[in-house]
């Protein structure tokens, strides 16, 4: 009997469902990030952008699909990098590139930086702070696909008062410094707070970065002081909340550090001068604390070179850039829960791997360390149902690295194979 068209369209529709092909990858060691296990010889079955399928053994080819051979690695969730700035890197010269060059050179710059983090396994990251929007237009442009990088989730323009850390005209000439306000992210008084707040939201960001202490690298005296009072605080995460935003803060001194751990921020960055006190702050309030080791190392380094900090600068990054480390080993002691997050574009970018040697140095467990890195990170973001783990129906962001980073953590600086949404970057 001669089937009619529309059974020849049903028939050839199921024929297609049912020899859909699937990518195999055939881990050697699997972290899944769901618990501290490592697992042996297991198959994860990828589908278009999810994760279908996690089977015991090596599962077979069928017509169609694709196996990937990471027998020899050890295979994990893409990792995530909470603290990062593709507008920048850092060197003797950056004071000045604001009066040479434009914003598209620092997009065209911020889209190589964007690349280097993706192939080094980083397939998600929180921007937090930039200059003129660089963040939210590379984070439409990977998600377009017009070019390759990390899923984005921007803060844009930093929040900071008259003066602080993050505001944009600190030590220039007087006839230059102008008054910038809360469009330019500077604020002084509950009134400018929520507008600052909204007007980030106006411009597409997914969160709110304020300074709520002094800073190392920015041209002005104190790393430390608090720069917002308890009514600002309130009104920034008030408004942050009514918008569907969490609230990130770069803090090295206790006084401002616990004011908006009380205020209901998210997370803490930096956290250099945190004591046994704010730890248990943080642990009542939930709150995450993003070390930023990376920074402080290099700032610590590059604060022995005569000459490449401004002489304000200078002083802040030899002390407080290497004590955040030791800070970091006592939190870790005292229960925080911690988010890795490495502040890449104060140092190269692509070198953001080398925070796990520092957290293992400091006492962390390489597999917690890791999960720092993938179900933590999910969690600070508030998408850990769909990203941050190895899980059926997660999206499949998964990378992998030679031999097994739980006895030789340098290897999370090998890197060579990137999957992200199901689409392989590097393999």
């Amino acid at each position: 009997m001669n089937k009619t068209p529309i059974a020849l369209l049903l028939s050839s529709l199921l024929f297609c469902t049912q020899i859909q092909a699937a990518t195999l990858i055939h881990a050697g060691k699997l972290i899944t990030a769901e618990n501290s296990q490592i697992l042996s010889e297991h198959t994860i079955v990828v589908e278009q952008d999810k994760i279908v399928a996690l089977e015991q053994g090596y599962r077979k080819a069928a017509d169609g699909d694709t196996i990937i051979d990471l027998r020899q690695h050890t295979v994990m969730p893409g990792l995530m990098d909470m603290h990062t700035h593709f507008y920048t890197q850092f060197s003797a010269n950056v004071y000045t590139e604001g009066f040479t060059m434009n914003e598209a050179d620092y997009a065209l710059r911020g889209a190589t930086f964007a690349e280097k983090t993706l192939m080094a396994g980083f397939t998600t990251v929180r921007e937090l702070g930039d200059n003129y929007h660089i963040s939210t237009a590379l984070k439409k442009a990977i998600a377009k696909g017009y070019i390759k990088g990390p899923r984005i989730y921007a803060a844009g323009t930093s929040i900071a008062t008259t003066g602080g850390h993050a505001d944009p005209t600190n030590g220039v000439a007087y006839a230059l410094m102008a008054d910038p306000g809360p469009k330019e992210g500077v604020i002084n008084g509950a009134d400018d707070a929520r507008k600052a707040v909204r007007q980030r939201y106006k411009e597409g960001s997914d969160l709110i970065k304020i300074t709520a202490t002094g800073g190392v690298l920015s041209v002005a005296k104190s790393g430390s002081n608090p720069q917002f009072t308890d009514e600002e605080l309130a009104a920034i995460v008030s408004t942050a909340k009514d918008y569907g935003m969490k609230v990130a803060v770069h803090a090295h001194g206790k006084e401002g550090m616990e004011r908006a751990i009380k205020a209901g921020v998210h997370s803490i960055e930096h956290g250099t001068y945190m004591d046994k006190n704010t730890m248990a702050l943080m642990r009542k309030q939930g709150t995450y604390f993003v070390p930023t080791i990376s920074a402080g190392k290099w700032a610590e380094e590059k604060s022995r070179i005569a000459g490449f900090f401004p002489d304000l600068v200078r002083p802040k990054a030899a002390t407080i850039g290497g004590r955040i480390q030791q800070t970091f080993a006592e939190a870790y002691k005292a229960g925080v829960k911690i988010a890795f997050g490495t502040d890449a574009g104060v140092f190269e970018h692509g070198n953001n791997w080398r925070e796990f040697i520092y957290m293992t140095e400091a006492g962390m467990p390489a597999i917690e360390a890791i999960l720092s890195a993938t179900i933590d990170g999910a969690r600070l973001l508030g998408v850990d149902d769909e990203l941050g783990s190895i899980k059926v129906g997660k999206t499949a962001d998964i990378i992998a690295v030679p031999g097994n980073p739980l006895q030789d953590i340098t290897q999370m600086g090998k890197v060579n194979f990137v999957m992200k949404a199901g689409e392989i970057f590097r393999q």
